[in-house]
């Protein structure tokens, strides 16, 4: 994946598996510098379900500026 659309990832609206725990696909900006980066059971690149179990440690406060955003555009329409 290249480096500018990785670093959009993150600011993405909340896809249909992603928790406060886990994401589907990657959100961290730089995968090279992830620690379990290509770990199996751990990294999306490497999981069949595209899961990352190892969220950035950033992603439970993005997690929640995402449900706030999603919410808000379910009551604009």
């Amino acid at each position: 994946m290249s480096k500018p659309r990785q670093s959009r990832a993150f600011h993405e609206p909340l896809r249909e598996k992603d928790t406060l725990d886990q994401t589907e696909g990657c959100r961290h900006t730089n995968p090279d510098i992830c620690a379990n980066n290509r770990m199996p059971g751990v990294c999306a690149f490497v999981c069949a379900n595209g899961i990352c179990r190892r969220p950035p440690r950033s992603w439970a406060k993005q997690f929640e500026v995402l449900i706030r955003l999603t919410e808000n555009s379910k009551g604009a329409k």
